[in-house]
């Protein structure tokens, strides 16, 4: 099936799960031309041998081909827990959307095609990964488990979110943060998806939550889902607009271009405080357009998995 003729029902996709393996099998296959080749060879079946380990289980063979030392994993093996977090507030199911293909995706549905990516590599690697959903409620909480059972209810609940459509739901990031960074006790890597924009709290308390994040040594990836051309360049055609805000219901009239300057400054300095936070906390920042590739969000993975093996 041609991954740009994958589309959904009315209200959902055709089928989230074979999307994402779909996702997942051709970014490993494109991985022979990356520089992340070799890495991945034998990437559910091995794990880069640790010094002071026993050298027991080394694949030899292995070692010969890569001049790196593997030792070989077995099915009862967790090597990673992962778990994913979705902002599910009003302001990420923009733009608003009939129909979702592999390019041509909104916020919610690009983290959930994201999320369900992962949730297949993890499969590969025989990993754990566990969802939390929340707005200006906590809505959904998993926690991590492997089996295929499990990775099917949470593919599920993706699935509910895309279609979910909520209404005037505010975001409710600092307080749900620290609610899911209390509930994981076991070091994890910790994905959260979302735009970032909230109304009720202040930037530093924003930040001091996904500081939270980061205790007990756990490792967060923040991708910042926003649409590039809309939301940071405001390029709208300059006819006069009604710029609701779907969150609190407050408007503006206005023409695009009376606002655009002042408009794109501001919210330049928000994106780049967010940046330089997330470096001072040792957290991963994604810039995640929807209007760009899935591949940096794999690798992102990639890159972050390495951390574990």
């Amino acid at each position: 099936m041609d991954l740009k003729e994958e589309l959904q029902h009315v209200g959902g996709f055709v089928n989230l799960e074979l999307l994402a393996k779909q996702v997942v099998e051709g970014f490993i296959a494109g991985m022979h031309k990356s520089p992340f080749h070799g890495f991945s060879a034998e990437f559910a079946e091995h794990k880069i041998y640790n010094q002071g380990e026993s050298t027991k289980h080394i694949d030899w063979k292995l070692f010969a081909k890569t001049d790196k030392l593997y030792t070989k994993r077995y099915d009862e093996e967790t090597n990673l827990r992962c778990h994913l977090i979705i902002d599910n507030s009003s302001s990420m199911h923009y733009p608003e959307m009939q129909k979702f293909s592999l390019h041509h995706l909104n916020k919610i549905s690009f983290s959930a095609l994201a999320s369900a990516s992962i949730m297949h590599m993890l499969k590969r690697q025989r990993d754990a990964v566990g969802l939390s959903v929340y707005s200006d409620t906590y809505e959904y909480y998993v926690p991590e488990k492997g089996s295929d059972r499990h990775r099917h209810m949470l593919t599920k609940e993706l699935e509910r979110v895309v279609v979910s459509k909520p209404q005037a739901k505010t975001t409710d990031t600092y307080t749900y943060l620290h609610h899911i960074a209390e509930n994981l006790h076991k070091r994890s890597l910790v994905i959260l998806f979302t735009d970032m924009f909230q109304e009720s709290a202040k930037d530093d308390q924003l930040f001091e939550a996904l500081r939270h994040l980061k205790y007990n040594k756990h490792e967060v990836v923040l991708f910042h889902v926003f649409d590039k051309d809309k939301e940071l360049h405001f390029n709208f055609d300059n006819t006069p607009k009604r710029f609701l805000d779907v969150e609190t219901g407050s408007y503006l009239n206005v023409y695009a271009d009376t606002i655009k300057a002042n408009y794109e400054t501001e919210i330049l300095k928000y994106f780049e405080a967010l940046k330089l936070k997330c470096a001072q906390y040792k957290i991963k920042y994604v810039e995640a357009d929807i209007n760009s590739s899935f591949d940096n969000i794999l690798t992102t993975f990639m890159v972050e998995r390495s951390k574990f093996l």
